[in-house]
């Protein structure tokens, strides 16, 4: 697996628009975010789990959610986080274009799993019309646009999906306003064990249930666990990244909301897991493990487990994704 150095913003002036490429099926990965300490600002991209998109330019100017599989999803732009954000990146044009474009989405991710089902529609799609547009805006840029279909998803504008699927690896969220998203290294041979109840939450109902207000003293150990994990990223230290997987004030809450979280978790970490929580809002539940023998163990203990708790659910094995969205093809 590739290393990766930190990427920090960089603005370019847009290009003009001038791309003979038509069509653009793009992998729109699944992400983890709220990685334990660092709600709403932490996150990574995960490898072979994700949506597949179609986006095709055409004559009729505007922005169409033809067809959705896998999912019963609205195909009204306004409606889908697909379509919101691709209209503010278009909004957003300094010369608009006399085209339009045409969207077909494989839906592989479930809505309210916890993996970024909504993040990644949304930065896939911001992502292939800029492809398509021969790519007026960066990278960084592209996340305040696919941040908009986060806003309609959950009634907030959240960061640490989108980017991670945009940018890859692990991201960390610096800023909101003026947005500013820092790109981390990956953890050599990082591996990440992800455990889906087939059960949901909702991410507005996920956030309700937390304080308004926490405690000083658990707010310094949760701010030292941020400083830590990228520390950690940076040196490479394995053992300071497990220990700085502890997350002191959401889970305690959220947790509350999914079947087992504490067997999960114990289990995963007797089986040599680096550390376990609450991928997102939930129900998914993620483990780090150092290697693919590791992961396997976990994965293995956690299905075991859980298949007494008569709840159905879906387990995976994932490596860290350090590219995000990827091309398919192209014409």
């Amino acid at each position: 697996m590739r290393s990766l150095l930190p990427v920090y913003l960089e603005i370019s002036s847009e290009p003009s628009i001038n791309n003979k490429m038509n069509r653009i099926t793009i992998f729109s990965p699944a992400t983890v975010a709220n990685i334990s300490c660092g709600f709403d600002v932490l996150g990574c991209c995960l490898d072979g789990i994700g949506d597949y998109m179609t986006i095709l330019k055409t004559a009729e100017k505007g922005v169409r959610i033809t067809k959705i599989t896998g999912m019963d999803l609205p195909l009204e732009t306004e409606k889908n986080v697909a379509g919101v954000a691709s209209l503010a990146l278009l909004n957003d044009l300094k010369s608009p274009v006399d085209f339009g474009f045409e969207i077909e989405i494989v839906k592989k991710i479930k809505p309210g799993s916890g993996i970024g089902s909504s993040a990644a529609s949304a930065a896939g799609a911001v992502f292939a019309i800029n492809q398509l547009l021969s790519k007026p805006f960066n990278e960084f840029e592209l996340i305040d646009f696919a941040r908009e279909g986060e806003r309609l998803a959950c009634g907030f504008p959240i960061t640490d999906n989108v980017a991670p699927a945009l940018l890859g690896g692990f991201t960390l969220v610096k800023h909101d306003e003026p947005q500013k998203v820092l790109k981390l290294p990956v953890l050599k041979d990082l591996f990440v064990v992800i455990l889906h109840p087939q059960i949901e939450i909702r991410t507005s109902e996920a956030r309700a249930i937390l304080p308004k207000q926490v405690d000083l003293e658990l707010a310094v150990k949760q701010w030292a666990n941020v400083g830590s994990f990228v520390h950690a990223l940076h040196t490479q230290d394995v053992e300071l990244f497990a220990a700085s997987l502890q997350d002191y004030i959401v889970e305690p809450f959220r947790s509350k909301l999914i079947p087992g979280f504490d067997e999960v978790k114990q289990t995963a970490l007797k089986q040599g897991a680096l550390g376990s929580g609450i991928s997102g809002s939930g129900p998914s539940i993620f483990s780090f493990c150092k290697g693919i023998q590791s992961a396997e163990n976990v994965k293995d203990s956690i299905e075991k487990l859980y298949r007494s708790k008569n709840i159905p659910f879906q387990i995976y094995i994932s490596k860290i994704n350090p590219e995000g969205i990827q091309i398919v093809e192209s014409n």
